[in-house]
């Protein structure tokens, strides 16, 4: 695979990671949207309609395209990632955000039906959760290599 080059690679992988972010980060707030404006029919389908552009257009693609770049670049430096710890800390940080990921993503259709099986108060709260993973994915990866040195 000489012909990968491993900063592109890289490149691409940020980029997915910084969309995905952001797509989970509005994602839940739109499903906050949705369920305060019960009762309103056209802002619950306008909600409604905005969460589902933001799944099939950004949350979606970018997740997939996040993990995508993330294998080829663990291929790529396998040898030297298998024995670093905050590697392994970043890869349970990503599948949990993952699992965030699909489970915001239920919620979201079981909200789209009508059903209410959050507060929106809580699933504010929970919202919370995306940043608070990527802070310590970031410091696992930026600071550990350089404090292990």
């Amino acid at each position: 695979m000489d012909w990968i080059d491993y900063n592109w690679v890289r490149a691409i992988h940020l980029i997915a990671v910084i969309a995905w972010m952001a797509g989970m980060l509005i994602y839940p707030r739109l499903l906050v949207y949705r369920l305060e404006a019960e009762g309103d029919e056209r802002f619950e389908s306008a909600m409604d309609k905005a969460a589902n552009a933001t799944r099939k257009i950004i949350v979606n693609p970018t997740m997939i395209l996040t993990w995508a770049m993330g294998l080829l670049l663990i291929h790529l430096r396998w040898d030297y990632l298998q024995l670093q710890p905050w590697f392994w800390g970043k890869i349970a940080l990503v599948l949990a955000l993952s699992a965030f990921h699909g489970w915001l993503i239920g919620l979201g259709k079981t909200v789209a039906r009508g059903e209410r099986p959050i507060a929106p108060r809580k699933l504010r709260m929970l919202n919370e959760i995306p940043m608070i993973i990527a802070i310590f994915a970031v410091i696992l990866v930026v600071v550990e290599p350089f404090t292990a040195t």
